[in-house]
């Protein structure tokens, strides 16, 4: 009995790391989770502290967005000084009398400014006069809200929203360090293989899918929003801080979530749980699915919405012919085996 360590279990008990208690286990679990409470409070600290640059880099996005004017007719902004008052496309007659007026040339945006005129009792007057900066004839390309925190809290509440979503963002290293440091020697060598192998392909689709959505998806489904809130007549100058930054950081998780599509899906067929005739038949339900997830995580309008969908399908159909290669390279072994074991 003494050489029962010794039996045919023993290798695995090995490879899956030394035996504990139920309370050495929750031991390590309480320092892990205080390991992992640790450097969220340290990283929500760092991102109090540069709160601004935090905010300003989930502004960019709005500041980028660029709004497509159909058609020909002059677009004209509007300005009083620094303040923007609006921007408006003309028809063909106001078209006519600003072409004469102020001569803007071949440029389809122009900029007009409100200027003090002198007038000929003393008084001044308000004028119209074209202002010249390119930029400035630019900006009726770009959106023209503004966030807005409104009440005397709500500027704190939104920072430490703000703090707290780009901490754990921080700190994500570290959770993916102190959280292996737990799971990792409760693992087989085959099982640490396997999910290395994952985290290299899926940490990488993460920060693949948060960037497209960060640069490319969210100015066009923020322009987007403006565009539809002016065809319905609503006004999109003033937008919430809260609302933005929470539809901001929830449609760049959702994305960076929808890129690892990949690594579920081949996981699943590692494991036997799906193949590839069963992933070619779900590509009409996969569509669906993807649309669904561009109408629930985007702005509920077609353009983002397909926008979201067609990388989501493009990443599945990857995987789909990711499995077919699997499915036929397991069936070139299986016959190279036959073959060497017929006589």
């Amino acid at each position: 009995m003494a050489n029962a360590p010794e039996s045919g279990h023993a290798p695995e008990t090995e490879e899956g790391g030394p035996v504990k208690s139920f309370l050495e286990h929750l031991e390590d679990l309480r320092w892990a989770l205080v390991k992992c409470a640790s450097a969220i409070a340290v990283g929500v600290l760092i991102c109090l502290l540069a709160g601004n640059y935090v905010v300003a880099i989930l502004l960019r996005p709005l500041q980028h967005a660029v709004i497509k004017y159909p058609g020909t007719n002059i677009v004209a902004t509007f300005s009083f000084g620094t303040n923007r008052l609006g921007t408006y496309t003309l028809d063909a007659s106001q078209e006519e009398a600003f072409t004469r007026m102020f001569h803007p040339g071949g440029s389809r945006f122009i900029a007009l400014e409100l200027v003090p005129i002198p007038g000929t009792n003393g008084l001044n007057t308000l004028g119209l006069q074209l202002n010249t900066n390119v930029n400035a004839a630019e900006q009726a390309q770009h959106m023209r809200t503004s966030v807005n925190a409104f009440g005397p809290a709500k500027a704190f509440l939104v920072g430490f929203h703000v703090a707290v979503y780009a901490g754990i963002a921080l700190a994500s290293p570290f959770l993916l360090l102190f959280i292996g440091q737990f799971v990792l020697p409760a693992l087989r060598i085959k099982e640490r293989k396997y999910l290395y192998r994952g985290l290299a392909f899926a940490i990488p689709l993460f920060l693949s899918g948060v960037l497209f959505c960060y640069f490319i998806l969210m100015p066009a489904a923020l322009a987007a929003s403006q565009v539809y809130s002016d065809w319905f007549g609503f006004s999109s100058s003033y937008w919430d801080a809260g609302d933005y930054i929470n539809f901001v950081c929830k449609f760049m998780l959702g994305m960076g979530l929808g890129f690892e599509l990949p690594v579920v899906v081949l996981v699943l067929v590692k494991i036997g749980l799906l193949s590839y005739s069963t992933l070619s038949k779900a590509r009409p339900y996969m569509i669906v699915i993807n649309l669904v997830l561009g109408a629930v995580l985007t702005t509920p309008e077609v353009f983002t919405q397909v926008l979201m969908a067609v990388p989501l399908q493009v990443l599945f159909e990857i995987s789909v012919w990711i499995a077919w290669y699997w499915e036929r390279q397991e069936k070139k072994r299986a016959a190279a085996a036959e073959a060497g074991t017929t006589p």
